[in-house]
């Protein structure tokens, strides 16, 4: 764990350009989400029926939709949902996840027998159809998205946490510490889970962009925020039927996804460059 603080690999982005861009492509859109909505010009509710399906151009940059709302004040007001999504869900489903998974690595047997065959039932189940699924049977809201996220998402951080539990817990140093009498709760919170914090940033930072791709998936199905809360999503949803008249209604709010989705998966694949020891080696 000290090593790792001490060789930060934010601190040297600068020899890999993709990862360099990628960090800095989603610090703006951090920085959009929550001062964007303060200098953007127009109100993304507003309904402009003289500005019906405009262009981009001076007086909205990236052009109007079916209803004369401005898409540029759209897309900045729902980058702050699409991060709330990905951020709360990847923190909800790695909390989670790291609880039942150091139980299930470190009490093993029967704890170890039921609790993984749990995670095998939540895996066997594609991810969105099992979102889909939680979100017809939930009203439909930010807080339902983000939850049925989280649930079809924990157990792939369980099962990671297993195991890498079962290879910490045989190393000396937690013999050693159950040898003096360490308690349960100081070698499972004290030692095992910051020795496997790398690896769990590392996979945290790979799923937040399959996150906000998961919501905007929700909402563009009517699952998730609901209109008229702008989402990346529901944009494309509401504006897809005029894609050979007015294309950029639905091309930007796509942009929006797929930049974010990929510097996420972009940054991802350098932390894990560089904290895996698999891929160090």
């Amino acid at each position: 764990m000290k090593n790792w603080l001490k060789e930060n690999p934010l601190t040297d982005l600068q020899g890999n350009l993709p990862a360099l861009l990628a960090a800095v492509v989603l610090a703006v859109l951090v920085l959009t989400a929550f001062i964007g909505p303060f200098l953007v010009s127009h109100d993304p509710l507003a309904i402009d029926l003289d500005s019906l399906r405009r262009p981009p151009g001076r007086d909205h940059l990236l052009g109007t939709d079916s209803i004369g709302r401005d898409i540029l004040s759209r897309i900045v007001h729902g980058a702050r949902i699409s991060l709330a999504v990905g951020i709360s869900a990847t923190l909800l489903s790695l909390g989670i996840g790291v609880v039942f998974g150091l139980f299930a690595g470190y009490f093993g047997g029967r704890t170890d027998l039921v609790l993984s065959q749990v995670f095998d039932i939540f895996l066997a189940f594609p991810s969105l159809l099992l979102a889909i699924g939680i979100g017809a049977v939930m009203p439909p809201g930010l807080s339902s998205a983000m939850l049925a996220i989280t649930l079809v998402s924990w157990a792939g951080f369980a099962r990671l946490v297993r195991g890498m539990t079962l290879s910490i817990k045989e190393q000396t140093y937690i013999e050693a510490s159950r040898a003096i009498g360490a308690s349960t709760g100081r070698v499972l919170f004290r030692h095992i889970l910051p020795n496997a914090l790398p690896l769990l940033l590392v996979a945290g930072s790979l799923r937040v962009g399959g996150f906000i791709l998961l919501e905007a998936a929700l909402s563009f199905l009517g699952l998730g925020v609901q209109p008229p809360a702008p989402t990346w999503g529901s944009m494309i949803s509401l504006n897809r039927m005029y894609i050979n008249s007015a294309p950029w209604m639905v091309i930007f709010p796509g942009l929006a996804i797929s930049v974010t989705v990929i510097s996420f998966n972009v940054l991802g694949d350098y932390l894990r460059d560089r904290l895996d020891p698999r891929f160090r080696a």
